[in-house]
């Protein structure tokens, strides 16, 4: 199984009534789960959520101890059909997945849990991926919610605030019938803090117990007439007892002077980025005090009309904060203060941006713009920004001396080899229309390689490319799929399709016995036992029985010139139907964190051990950098020589170097420099071993010194 532990972490659940809970927000949101008595739990992993995935799946015991069930789904859509145990039952149930990516495969779903309603709560926590530190798609889960009509919880970014904030969902669930989101953006998971733990309760029914005891009702099935009724009980029952239950429970908070011609609402996640912009206008203090009255919706969606009402009642403007587009809350409060005749001015997506992550600079700018428009008598001191810093144009001015950093393969990634394949073949055979796909394998778009077209969603890589099935095209297209998308969705939607449509393409499957690029999980093709899931079943097998026949198993893809005489071999043959190549080796990140432990305590222990190393000869080496250009290792870097005869810098392996070897065979495969070497360091050498080391010591000391002698001195 991957080497990752959370032993720490899970002791952290098992505090009792009064302890204090130390930690980081997303796992506040596990122990949280404990305390209400949530009877299973189902999920997907991916940031920023994978922590609350990984800290489950060690905490098994725990939770088989409370009656509790847990499974890392296959994907999105397993976990929230998962939430069908709260249909009929009065088991609290919980599905957790990364933002919009992760509602748009569970969204079937989705709209049929929101349609039926629930008898138990039904709690789907949703990482927002949102902002400068998000790796997808630029989106906000809040349409969705919106659409099936589910509720919004969004937190302010505290521990007190988050671990409210679950209970509150189950509640608000079961006084509803319906679905709750509860909406955690990064800032929020990983915020540190503290908060006053209660006992882990024990699910009221387990789901053991729902299967003695069987139940079903016609009418929470999603088929004509009952979908109809589903509807309109939405409308007349559910919305109007989901804002009852808001605004009778105080689940949004208001805070600063009670009166007052301006304020802000603000959605709770973003609370933090406001208090602090007031901070630094002077307007609020380290506590959270503020001279500006703030509506903090803590619940997104629904709106409860009384409550807007309320806040705006006497003011002259407010300023609505809502990160991303489009501006759904501002919309429907303008709604709501246009259908009460209020006089109140509405601002929110001027003076703050209409896309992009309301950071620190941000935020300032647009709350400065807003009270200098609305209430400059609240500025210290009108038109100058407080901090001169923050004002100027920070970004601009990095861009110009610092080089943009995109992302890479890690230091002795085994997927790096498979796309100086690929790039060989292409020298050699033309340009191919490449279809990339979710994972790690997607840094390929990247520089030195700058392969890959499109990139459509997890697991989707080979299906993007069926468009270019064209029987008289003289060329193929090429395919990239992880192991992680492969089971997720693409041993159907781009496997099975392309076996049932014939296509004649090339499918590269990129298997490093992980889902890599959210942490580290097993999968079913895991080359290694866990203890809770079943693994080793290999994904040729699965190929097979689907129906491709013509595939190829290469077990180290460090061999570049296997790699790419396989994948030549694809785009060459007479065979027809999809060329599936499953290029597989192990994750370097699992395998370091695996090896490293071991080889340092055999050091320790006096045991001989040899780690391999790989350099370049300096006097070798023309300089020419070919080798970057077909590798871009982190470890491989260029380094100044001190011969003022040579100019250009040479390539350089520094001591981040894990010892793949990639470069090397590379460097074989595209006829580079035989400039690479390797050297073994020797720990704890044996006697022998040493003789030899001071031999070859005085030897080499020997020649360099004679050298030295005939060198050519100019006084």
């Amino acid at each position: 199984m991957a080497e990752r532990s959370f032993a720490a972490e899970v002791e952290k659940l098992k505090i009792g009534d009064g302890e204090v809970f130390r930690g980081e927000g997303i796992l506040a949101i596990t122990k949280a789960l404990l305390e209400c008595g949530v009877g299973y739990v189902g999920g997907y992993q991916g940031a920023p959520i994978s922590h609350l995935m990984d800290v489950l799946s060690d905490a098994q015991p725990i939770l088989s101890a409370l009656g509790v069930h847990f499974e890392a789904s296959a994907s999105e859509a397993t976990a929230t059909a998962m939430l069908a145990a709260s249909v009929h039952y009065p088991i609290r149930g919980a599905a957790t997945f990364k933002s919009t990516v992760g509602v748009n495969v569970a969204s079937d779903a989705l709209a049929n849990l929101a349609s039926g309603g629930v008898t138990g709560g039904a709690l789907i926590i949703v990482g927002e991926d949102y902002g400068e530190g998000s790796s997808i798609m630029q989106e906000r889960s809040h349409a969705f919610a919106m659409k099936s009509q589910v509720w919004v919880l969004d937190p302010r970014p505290n521990l007190p605030s988050i671990v409210k904030a679950v209970r509150d969902g189950f509640e608000l669930s079961e006084a509803s019938n319906t679905p709750v989101m509860l909406q955690v953006r990064i800032r929020c998971c990983h915020v540190h803090g503290q908060f006053i733990a209660s006992d882990n309760q024990a699910p009221a029914m387990t789901v053991a117990e729902a299967l003695e005891n069987p139940r079903r009702d016609t009418s929470r099935i999603v088929l004509p007439p009952a979908s109809y009724a589903h509807e309109i009980e939405k409308v007349n029952k559910r919305m109007p007892a989901a804002k009852a239950f808001v605004r009778e429970r105080g689940l949004n908070e208001v805070f600063g002077p009670k009166d007052g011609k301006v304020g802000i609402i603000l959605q709770g996640g973003m609370y933090n980025a406001v208090i602090r912009a007031l901070q630094r206008l002077g307007l609020a203090d380290i506590h959270g005090d503020t001279e500006v009255p703030l509506y903090v919706l803590n619940v997104t969606y629904p709106l409860v009309d009384g409550e807007v009402l309320d806040f705006c009642g006497d003011k002259d403007a407010v300023l609505v904060v809502e990160e991303g587009q489009p501006n759904y809350l501002e919309q429907a409060i303008g709604a709501i203060l246009y259908k009460a005749g209020a006089r109140v001015t509405l601002k929110g997506k001027d003076p703050l941006p209409m896309a992009g992550e309301y950071t620190g600079a941000v935020m300032l700018d647009g709350c400065r713009a807003f009270l200098a428009e609305f209430a400059g008598q609240l500025l210290p001191d009108q038109g100058r920004a407080p901090n001169a810093a923050v004002a100027a144009p920070i970004g601009s001015k990095l861009a110009e001396t610092v080089p943009m950093r995109p992302p890479g393969f890690c230091t002795g990634c085994p997927e790096r080899p498979i796309f100086a394949a690929t790039k060989l073949v292409e020298q050699e055979l033309g340009a191919h229309h490449i279809a990339s796909d979710i994972g790690c394998h997607l840094f390929s778009i990247m520089p030195p390689f700058e392969l890959g077209a499109t990139t459509m969603g997890y697991g989707l890589g080979p299906a993007s490319a069926s468009a270019f099935n064209a029987p008289d095209a003289k060329r193929r297209s090429i395919s990239f799929i992880g192991d992680g998308g492969f089971w997720h969705n693409g041993l159907t939607s781009s496997i099975g399709n392309a076996v049932y449509n014939q296509n004649d393409g090339v499918i590269v499957v990129v298997d490093n016995h992980y889902s890599a690029a959210t942490g580290g999980q097993d999968l079913l093709s895991s080359r290694e036992t866990n203890g809770t899931k079943s693994t080793k079943h290999p994904i040729t097998e699965a190929l097979k029985g689907i129906g491709v026949t013509w595939i190829r198993q290469i077990d180290r893809t460090y061999d570049v010139t296997k790699v790419a005489a396989t994948l030549k071999e694809a785009l060459s043959t007479e065979a027809t139907g999809p060329k599936v190549i499953v290029a597989s080796s192990e994750c370097m990140l699992n395998l370091q964190r695996r090896e490293r432990p071991l080889v340092a305590a055999a050091i320790k222990d006096g045991e001989r051990t040899v780690k391999p190393r790989f350099g370049v000869d300096e006097d070798v080496c023309t300089g020419d950098h070919a080798c970057m250009r077909l590798s871009g290792c982190p470890s491989l870097s260029v380094k100044k020589l001190d011969d003022p005869l040579r100019d250009d810098p040479v390539a350089h392996i520094d001591q981040s170097c894990v010892g793949c070897g990639n470069c090397g065979e590379v460097a074989v495969a595209a006829k580079l420099c035989p400039s690479f070497y390797r050297a073994d360091e020797v720990h704890n050498p044996s006697a022998a071993e040493r003789f030899v080391g001071r031999l070859r010591a005085a030897v080499i000391g020997w020649l360099q010194a004679r050298r030295e002698a005939r060198r050519l001195v100019f006084g």
